[in-house]
């Protein structure tokens, strides 16, 4: 039998799981334990709780208990809608896009640019902490890339 670690592990595919889970574990003051993790990543792909403990071989109500007591709280914390009433299990994934803890999916028709360095040089003007984010006010900058084409390795 599959550890829980490779488990929906599809998610990893669509979502910014890393960040995702250390915002989660911000929002919750702790780490968020293997079990939470592995529901979120269900839900995540789209199964319902009952789903999820379909394909976890557990009961349907204990996984519904779970995830209203831990990731449905830690996720309404996170995204700013702590008063507001969860309808339905696929509010965590709206919210979350909506929040941009999806990853872009690539389109293979674009043309794929290794960059070598990025210099930046800048003026900043002022850093703000409010909460878990981090507002950088820069006065002038200048960004060198240099970068080489995927295809040919050559410089652009």
């Amino acid at each position: 039998m599959a550890s829980s670690d490779e488990k929906f592990v599809e998610a990893a595919n669509e979502w910014d799981l890393e960040t995702l889970y250390n915002d989660l574990a911000s929002e919750k003051c702790k780490r968020l334990t293997p079990t939470e993790k592995l529901h979120l990543r269900g839900l995540l792909l789209g199964y319902s709780p009952a789903e999820i403990a379909d394909k976890l071989n557990k009961q349907v109500r204990s996984v519904e208990t779970d995830v209203c007591a831990t990731i449905y709280r830690y996720v309404k914390g996170l995204v700013g809608k702590s008063h507001e009433k969860m309808d339905n299990w696929r509010s965590v994934n709206e919210w979350l896009e909506e929040a941009g803890y999806k990853t872009e999916t690539t389109n293979n028709n674009r043309e794929t640019v290794n960059f070598e360095s990025v210099d930046i040089i800048g003026r900043i003007a002022s850093i703000k902490f409010c909460k878990k984010r981090i507002t950088i006010e820069i006065d002038t900058i200048e960004v060198d890339l240099l970068g080489k084409d995927k295809s040919s390795n050559e410089p652009l």
